[in-house]
């Protein structure tokens, strides 16, 4: 129906049309002098409507001529780019940069042009050309501004790789300035530079925030978090009042981590405060056993060796045939001239473990008995032990 209407519609237009052009005597004078021209005025219509289609014709064919070029510039771009991606996973660099540096150059938006610049830069960086690529990176800055994030986060990853952690902390501190929700990425890579430079209590926050983040390698997380609480025990061992205000902030499940609880014993036993260092292991060990806090207990003496005997008696009640704490045992007998007691530890560690510890503090407890024979015979296996252990 409709289109039966268009066509009667067209029809009263073009009867409408042909109507008033036979009854249009009107002229149109045109003069431009010396010479003057007079046209019926439907000839002069007619004229301006072909001026008017030859003119939207060749507009039309400029603009396709334009948009051509624009589709050629295009798909050259896109080609360049294809081709440096794939020379890049190649690692075929050098290709890889050539191409992509051309992909820049033809390409208008700002996102593309970043992208290439990044192929680009990364592959600079590959062939070790650090020069090169810090150049295309301040290219990306001056001509594709908008993609700051994309240009600072390589940057930061690059200059990681190079070994230059005080530039990537810059560029990541450039990054944040912009506010908003870092990804775990980028953490990641701070941590990474925050670890080279050994500003360790950066670390520590880095870790908290990664360990309730996804995905992310929890146990490389722990590794670097275990690693940092020790090195800021060290780095406060030489102050006694830091040291106390370390090891008293850490969660109770820190303080129960054996190889913490030796770090921070023997740092305060290094300052003379054997007291710390006692009741740090002794905390330690009535929840858990553990070898190396054992051993240490025997030579953290505070003032009453009964008292230590006495925690250390008990902790055998719980971790009987523990021939370390047998061991630590004995020497704090010798160490209280309890002789009998001392010998029976001692010989009961050996019969558990023989070791060279264990001999060696029989022998002196022999030595300090007036029993060179003995004493000798434990001083003789003691070595044989020590050469075996060197020898493996």
């Amino acid at each position: 129906m409709k289109l039966v209407l268009w066509v009667l519609a067209l029809f009263a237009a073009a009867a409408a049309v042909v109507f008033t052009a036979y009854h249009n005597k009107g002229t149109v004078l045109l003069t431009a002098p010396p010479y003057t021209l007079e046209l019926a005025l439907n000839t002069f219509i007619l004229l301006e409507l072909f001026a008017f289609i030859v003119f939207y014709m060749l507009v039309r064919a400029l603009f396709g001529l334009f948009g051509m070029r624009k589709q050629l510039r295009h798909e050259r771009s896109d080609r360049a780019m294809l081709s440096g991606l794939k020379a890049f996973f190649e690692g075929r660099y050098n290709d890889a940069e050539k191409a992509a540096r051309k992909a820049f150059k033809l390409a208008n938006a700002q996102t593309i042009k970043a992208l290439n610049a990044v192929i680009a830069a990364r592959s600079a960086h590959q062939q070790g050309d650090y020069a090169g690529r810090d150049r295309i990176l301040n290219t990306v800055k001056e001509q594709a501004s908008e993609e700051r994030a994309l240009r600072l986060v390589t940057e930061a990853e690059l200059m990681l790789d190079e070994g230059r952690h005080t530039d990537a902390l810059a560029a990541l501190q450039a990054l944040y300035s912009t506010g908003g929700l870092q990804s775990t990425a980028v953490l990641q890579l701070e941590l990474r530079a925050q670890q080279m430079a050994q500003n360790w209590d950066a670390v520590l926050e880095l870790t908290k925030i990664l360990a309730n983040r996804h995905p992310v390698n929890k146990a490389l997380v722990d590794k670097l978090r275990h690693r940092a609480q020790l090195e800021n025990i060290a780095k406060n061992a030489s102050d006694p009042g830091l040291l106390k205000k370390y090891w008293h902030d850490l969660s109770w499940q820190e303080k129960l981590d054996g190889k913490l609880a030796v770090a921070a014993a023997r740092a305060f036993m290094a300052l003379n405060d054997n007291a710390s260092a006692q009741k740090i292991i002794e905390n330690s060990l009535d929840v858990q056993p553990d070898t190396e806090l054992i051993a240490l207990y025997a030579d953290c003496l505070s003032g009453s060796v009964s008292w230590q005997i006495q925690r250390a008696e008990n902790w055998l009640r719980k971790y009987p045939n523990n021939a370390v704490l047998l061991l630590t045992l004995g020497r704090l007998c010798a160490y209280g001239e309890l002789w009998g007691k001392a010998q029976s530890y001692l010989e009961a560690s050996l019969s558990i473990e023989p070791d060279y510890p264990a001999h060696l503090a029989l022998a002196q407890l022999f030595e300090k008995l007036g029993k060179q024979e003995a004493a000798s015979e434990h001083y003789r296996k003691g070595l044989e032990f020590a050469l075996k252990q060197i020898g493996a």
